[in-house]
């Protein structure tokens, strides 16, 4: 069988100490801390004219001058990918060409933000094949692949696709997980996935309700169950769903621990574009509601 990491090779460095990588294999609050304004945003729809997020050039450089005014460094280019019947994107001519171009304009218009490459797959049940065949572009060139579902998707569907993706030794981020309806009706299906050794990113616009209640509700299940890797943005433009994410962080300080935050928004989001094991939190199980 081929596997996903004879393929993959490490992209860009994003700078971590040695006494980072060897500092958890759980969390305990209180001696954790990083500099301020170096987020790092493993989610975003900047590339333009790929998808439904920038649409142009100029799109783009709005996108990261805003993202590096509000403290964020590193911003991860996740185009949508094999989306059936609307974008393909996968990794060749146009999406190099794209990325190439895009990343020597921001390094030009916005000098200190750093551009990764990677894409956020559609999950179809050819994503494993895809996958060793090469088309779909992990992030950053580790095995961290970030992966999404439609938002009704039958949960044993998800279960098996991630099994293969697993096996095939990729890693996912599923992508958003607070929006799928069937999180959201049993959020202890995250629980199963983060015990299974999957990470999940959340969006910052779900904390202050930008998708909905349900999406609110469950982000905050989620948080408050440890059962999130990182933060990301999930942004597509300049005015809406923007890359600014000191405005969740800022929101979420209120009631959570800086270095719980710090570890969302900026060191998991490191390891995982360093192809390191994020900081993994003591999972909180749900309680069984009987009926």
């Amino acid at each position: 069988m081929w596997r996903v990491d004879s393929f993959f090779l490490r992209g860009y460095t994003v700078p971590v100490s040695e006494q980072e990588k060897m500092k958890y294999k759980t969390v305990s609050f209180g001696h954790y801390s990083t500099k301020d304004g170096n987020m790092i945003d493993i989610h975003t729809h900047i590339l333009p004219g790929l998808d439904d997020g920038a649409g142009d050039i100029y799109d783009s450089i709005e996108m990261a001058e805003l993202a590096f005014e509000t403290g964020t460094e590193v911003i991860v280019a996740t185009p949508h990918c094999n989306i059936p019947g609307l974008y393909t994107n996968y990794f060749g001519k146009e999406y190099c060409s794209t990325y190439q171009r895009t990343k020597e304009i921001l390094s030009e218009e916005v000098p200190g933000l750093t551009l990764l490459a990677g894409m956020e797959v559609f999950t179809t049940e050819e994503v494993p094949r895809l996958l060793t065949e090469g088309k779909i572009f992990p992030i950053n060139r580790t095995r961290y692949v970030l992966m999404e579902f439609d938002f009704g998707e039958d949960p044993d569907f998800a279960v098996e696709i991630l099994q293969q993706v697993k096996e095939i030794r990729a890693l996912p981020v599923i992508a958003h997980a607070e929006r799928y309806e069937f999180v959201q009706d049993d959020p202890s299906i995250a629980y199963e996935w983060k015990r299974k050794g999957y990470e999940i990113q959340v969006n910052k616009g779900s904390f202050i309700g930008r998708f909905g209640e349900r999406a609110q509700r469950t982000a905050y299940k989620l948080l408050d169950h440890n059962l999130i890797t990182a933060v990301a943005s999930d942004a597509h433009s300049p005015v809406q769903r923007t890359t600014c994410m000191s405005d969740a962080y800022e929101y979420l300080s209120k009631s959570y621990p800086k270095d719980y935050l710090e570890a969302l928004f900026t060191d998991n989001p490191r390891y995982i574009c360093n192809g390191l094991r994020p900081i993994q939190f003591q999972r909180i199980p749900f309680k069984r509601t009987h009926r």
